[in-house]
């Protein structure tokens, strides 16, 4: 358990060079101190992932009308559901009387594997044979911010690790210029904030990174003005030398915590805005992603304009996740939304599909292209998903009892159907994937046993996986 001291210390360091930067040291010394801990140079068996881009929907993406086709919707469109299905179900909304609301959208089969899609994302589907579709998921939390914890933390309370803490706890960092794992947001609601990508009770370095993708990269990072780098520097040297006498004096593991903070962000200052430069992307790249697409006539229009934003600013995260993979970010959180239709149905999903569906498809082939995907794992989906009933006549509740999360790279069996839902898409009938089996197996593919990958808290060892979790060995390739 950290010691207060280092706590103190991180506090109330948070307004110099940037809390993200103290937040983030590299003392590699400590992965190792716990014998539960593999090390990067250690995994408990082999890995086939060394990085991942997480891609949370947040709000809870329609299964059934993105992934999971169900055409016996339509033969009872406007009935209520037998009750051996809704009895003593809570829902969040909706009564049990609500009647089925079928798709109102075509699913065709895509790739040589015949992975079916959504007619809303044309783009995505064309990467079928490498896509592995989890149509079995389900989760206990039935609104959005338990949901978000658990799916990010795996458990419904504040505090815990993220599975991204996880990680770069089990593995390192392999950047010595950026943080470890970096979390990239575009106007996306997300319940629970910083929660989302916490370190919890493990040490402050592994606390997710809060980039924003203009102007400041980190907040407090930039020299103020009048300050010159050189003599930052210097300044830096100093301090260095006076800690490290220090060092020599006390034997203390703090002070060298210290010195490698400072050292961490200084090289971020030159790191965090030549990451953000895209001058370097070629034109083909930059359209690729769709940078520079105008959606104004192609979305539904709004008061401020903000889903032409989102779609633009979600394009840029996925380049930017690209960017950071090739310069060693172990980790790499998008969020995403709102997915959250009650009502509306039919123009949000279509909004935030057009805004995604382009920039995900250019990521997955970027990566291909330039040999990173074999080894960078990318998860795409929500905290749950929505009813097959309908919250009046263009709008779904959650629906935690099943919904669909998209895996491929990193180890994944491309062109993969695991899990089935019945015939109303209410819950799984074959292969139930809870988020701890999720979590299980991206741990997996990092090389990490998610049975030993342990931290020792108030007297007892914690995991990722609560007292759960399996891996699903039908994901991997």
């Amino acid at each position: 358990m950290e010691s207060p001291s280092r706590r103190v210390f991180l506090t109330s360091s948070a307004s110099g060079l940037g809390a993200a930067a103290m937040a983030s040291l590299l003392d590699q010394d400590d992965v190792a101190a716990d014998s539960n801990v593999a090390g990067a140079a250690n995994t408990h068996f082999k890995p086939t992932a060394q990085a991942c881009v997480y891609i949370f929907l947040a709000g809870g993406p329609s299964q059934v009308d993105l992934f999971d086709p169900k055409p016996k919707l339509h033969q009872h469109a406007g009935e209520t559901l037998p009750e051996s299905l809704t009895k003593d179900v809570r829902f969040a909304f909706i009564r049990s009387s609500a009647k089925v609301l079928p798709s109102r959208y075509d699913f065709r089969k895509h790739g040589q594997s015949g992975l079916e899609f959504s007619s809303l994302l044309p783009q995505t589907a064309r990467h079928a044979d490498d896509i592995a579709m989890v149509r079995s998921m389900h989760t206990e939390a039935f609104n959005h911010l338990p949901g978000h914890i658990l799916m990010n933390t795996g458990l419904e309370k504040f505090g815990r690790p993220s599975v991204g803490s996880w990680v770069l706890y089990g593995l390192g960092s392999e950047t010595k210029n950026l943080p470890g794992y970096v979390v990239l947001t575009s106007r996306s609601l997300v319940r629970g904030g910083g929660a989302n990508w916490s370190n919890g009770f493990l040490p402050p370095k592994f606390q997710g990174v809060q980039f924003h993708n203009q102007g400041e990269a980190i907040l407090n990072l930039s020299l103020p003005p009048g300050i010159p780098r050189a003599a930052h520097r210097a300044s830096l040297d100093a301090l260095r030398e006076a800690n490290q006498l220090a060092f020599e004096r006390k034997l203390d593991p703090e002070i060298s915590s210290r010195i490698e903070a400072y050292e961490l962000a200084f090289r971020m200052q030159s790191a965090a805005p030549e990451l953000l430069d895209l001058g370097e992307e070629t034109k083909h790249t930059i359209d690729a992603y769709g940078l520079d697409r105008n959606l104004k006539d192609r979305v539904v229009a709004s008061a401020d304009n903000k889903p032409r934003e989102v779609s633009r600013t979600f394009s840029k995260n996925c380049l930017l996740a690209r960017r950071m993979v090739e310069r060693g970010v172990r980790f790499v959180t998008i969020f995403h939304g709102d997915w959250d239709h009650h009502h509306s149905l039919d123009s949000g999903l279509r909004q935030n599909s057009l805004g995604v569906d382009q920039p995900i498809a250019a990521l997955l082939s970027d990566l291909k292209q330039r040999g990173l995907l074999d080894s960078t794992l990318v998860v795409i989906g929500g905290e749950f998903g929505r009813t097959p009933l309908g919250q009046g006549s263009d709008g779904r509740d959650h629906h935690p009892h099943a919904f669909t999360t998209l895996l491929a790279g990193g180890g994944i069996r491309g062109g993969t159907v695991v899990g089935k839902t019945d015939d109303f898409g209410w819950k799984p009938v074959e292969d139930a994937v809870h988020v701890h089996d999720l979590h299980a197996t991206m741990l997996h593919l990092f090389g990490l046993d998610h049975l030993r990958l342990t931290h020792r808290h108030q007297g007892r060892d914690f995991r990722l996986t609560d007292v759960a979790g399996r891996v699903v060995t039908k994901l991997l390739g």
